[in-house]
């Protein structure tokens, strides 16, 4: 018998109760802890953090407003919309008003615990409304006797920092291959180099039309600009959507060898953001993206836009306050490197293996954090259930 199960029958032989978390945790709204500019520097010392995917947007130079979270005085950031949410246990601003800051009502219950059993919540939202107090707060979660909860949690730290590891060491890897796909695309005049603009390259063509409530589940392939920062890497060669070949027929097309750019976005980063179309089809391309036909090797081009040269051009080009954007007309001033084609598929060939050991689900480093992620989430689960008491 396991130790967690010597005290299930020690402590809590007939199951144990179950209290909301509302009734365990208080909120507070983050008003006062919002950056005030959005000129983040990582010489900066105050990451400003988001309660969503990204987590931590940048750093921040600003003194005032700060959250004081530490190792011993923790908090839960929730996203009121989205319901993710991340523990933090360090000092820090945050980018908007639309979460809650949860911390624990009492010293009698271990916060970490609930935080895990906050994680095994399936819901969903399905409405852009604000969820803590609504919903959230009011989902039941176990509530074993106090050792029980350290021993629960002492285990699946363990599982944790196993996942943090993998995620360092996938990082580090990242940076190993951004920097010398930085090295592969940068050139000297000599070689047979050619030096030109995206412009002198191919040609602009902008999406149109296409919104998320026409996808249909067959039909025409499609690219909506916003599946390029969340679905698509270097290259595809399937989409992820379809519309019915009627509205196709009104849409732009991307031909196999094209590009289609993401022109709009909320950051710096992810404006641009390109994926070389392989497929033998012919797809749509949503407005707010862009079409670059061309006739050199398209992966090759892909990777250009990856670069940190293509990033600092493209950067001079952006406009907008809240959203993004970058017009064709700046995309086809930015200068590229060509060199001969025959050069442009060996460093493909080179990039492409670095690009599957780094990004893809199916096999390297992300293969194995994804596998490492299910089990954890098997045994966080199975830890995490208990029989109810029903007294």
């Amino acid at each position: 018998m396991s130790k967690i199960e010597e005290l299930i029958a020690e402590l809590c032989p007939n199951g144990t109760k179950y209290i909301k978390l509302g009734e365990l945790l208080d909120y507070e709204q983050p008003g006062k802890y919002i950056v005030k500019s959005t000129e983040y520097n990582d010489e900066h010392l105050t990451p400003v953090l988001t309660a969503g995917k990204s987590f931590i947007l940048g750093y921040t130079s600003e003194e005032n407003g700060i959250y004081s979270a530490s190792k011993s005085k923790p908090v839960i950031i929730f996203d009121d919309f989205t319901t993710s949410n991340h523990w933090v246990d360090f000092s820090f601003k945050v980018k908007s008003s639309a979460m809650k800051l949860l911390t624990p009502k009492s010293n009698d219950i271990n916060f970490r615990f609930v935080y895990y059993a906050i994680k095994c919540i399936s819901y969903k939202p399905s409405d852009h409304a604000r969820h803590w107090i609504a919903k959230y707060s009011e989902f039941k979660v176990p509530f074993p006797p106090l050792e029980l909860q350290n021993e629960i949690v002492n285990i699946l730290d363990k599982f944790t920092q196993l996942e943090a590891e993998l995620e360092a060491e996938l990082e580090a890897r990242r940076k190993q291959y951004e920097y010398y796909r930085n090295q592969l695309l940068t050139f000297s005049d000599e070689g047979g180099v050619r030096w030109t603009t995206l412009g002198e390259v191919g040609m602009f063509i902008r999406g149109n039309g296409l919104q998320k409530k026409d996808f249909t589940e067959s039909g025409v392939g499609c690219i909506h600009y916003g599946q390029i920062f969340t679905h698509y890497g270097t290259f595809a060669e399937k989409t992820k959507t379809f519309v019915s070949a009627e509205l196709a027929k009104k849409a732009r097309k991307a031909k196999s060898g094209n590009l289609v750019i993401a022109t709009t976005s909320e950051n710096d980063e992810d404006v641009c953001k390109a994926v070389a179309w392989l497929g033998d089809d012919e797809i749509a391309v949503s407005s707010d993206a862009m079409i670059y036909d061309h006739n050199e090797n398209p992966k090759y081009i892909s990777y250009v836009f990856q670069t940190q040269d293509f990033f600092k051009q493209k950067k001079k080009y952006i406009s907008g306050t809240k959203v993004r954007r970058v017009s064709s007309q700046n995309l086809a001033k930015i200068s590229v490197a060509l060199p001969p084609r025959n050069e442009q598929d060996r460093i493909v060939s080179i990039l492409d293996k670095f690009d599957s050991l780094v990004n893809s689900i199916s096999e390297g480093l992300p293969a194995e954090l994804s596998a490492r992620r299910k089990q954890y989430g098997y045994y966080r689960t199975k830890l995490l259930t208990f029989k109810e008491a029903t007294a």
